[in-house]
Order: structure tokens, then C-alpha cells, then sequence
């Protein structure tokens, strides 16, 4: 990543130690880790909370959540108005999910992914900017 960025991150206990190896990958950005800070087991909505409204009021301009399967993180980040959580397991989901989305926080399934494809991933996400236009219509008919 060549421009800094700021980045909230958490996960639960099936997500610790991805979430401990992104922020290594991420040094250089401004990164607050939400938590846990362990693998003993952890609800995922402790940490998908925090880690939304941070980005939900500005605090930060990304989100990474880190759990098994990247579903509850997803749905719980979700429920935040200003969130566009994205669950990516590839590259493209990941460019797609930035491109056309507008995702800002992105959802990582540590148990179904390899951790080189995580940093490919969060590499794709952080640096892939939002297209706009008829994107941004769309975008736009979320909210409630």
C-alpha cells in the first residue's frame, strides 16, 4: 500500500491470529486493534460493533473483520447504517466489493482462506478506490 491509511480492525477467536498477521502486514497505516486479543473464545459482535461505529462516525476509513467464516462479523456490521460490510474470499470479490460497492469494511473467513490470500486480499481492498456513478446511484438506495 502506498498511501497511508486508517483502519479499524477486530475479529474473534477464530479470527485472532489472522487479525494478529494483518496488522503486522499493515504497519505503516494508523491501525487500532478492537480486539480480541486472544484465541480463548469470543462473541464476534464485541468486536464487530466497535469496529463499525468507528468507521460508521468517521474515526476511521476502513474496517477489517476477521472470523470463521466471515458471516456473523458481516451480518452484525451490517446492522450499522453507514457500514457496507463485504464478506471476500478472492481478489476480484474484493475489487468489486471497493469498485461498485463502496464496501468499507472488509469481512475475512480465516478458516477458508489461506493467509497469503488474506494479505492479497486486504492489499486489493485497501488500495481499489470506488467507481462512482451509476455505482454511486446504487449505492446511494441502501440505507433504510
Amino acid at each position: 500500500m502506498e498511501e497511508k491509511k486508517s483502519i479499524a480492525i477486530g475479529s474473534d477467536h477464530a479470527g485472532f491470529e489472522y487479525k494478529e498477521m494483518l496488522k503486522s502486514f499493515l504497519t505503516g497505516n494508523d491501525v487500532k486493534d478492537f480486539g480480541t486479543h486472544s484465541a480463548e473464545s469470543a462473541d464476534y459482535p464485541d468486536f464487530a460493533h466497535p469496529v463499525s461505529s468507528a468507521v460508521e462516525n468517521g474515526e476511521f476509513t476502513f474496517g477489517i473483520l476477521v472470523c470463521g467464516s466471515a458471516n456473523g462479523v458481516a451480518i452484525t456490521a451490517n446492522k450499522h447504517q453507514g457500514i457496507r460490510a463485504a464478506i471476500c474470499w478472492t481478489e476480484e470479490l474484493a475489487e468489486l466489493a471497493r469498485k461498485h460497492n463502496n464496501a468499507n469494511v472488509l469481512c475475512i473467513p480465516a478458516r477458508f482462506i489461506s493467509e497469503e490470500l488474506a494479505r492479497a486480499i486486504t492489499e486489493k481492498f485497501l488500495s481499489t478506490d470506488f467507481e462512482g456513478g451509476r455505482h454511486a446511484t446504487r449505492v446511494g438506495k441502501i440505507s433504510c
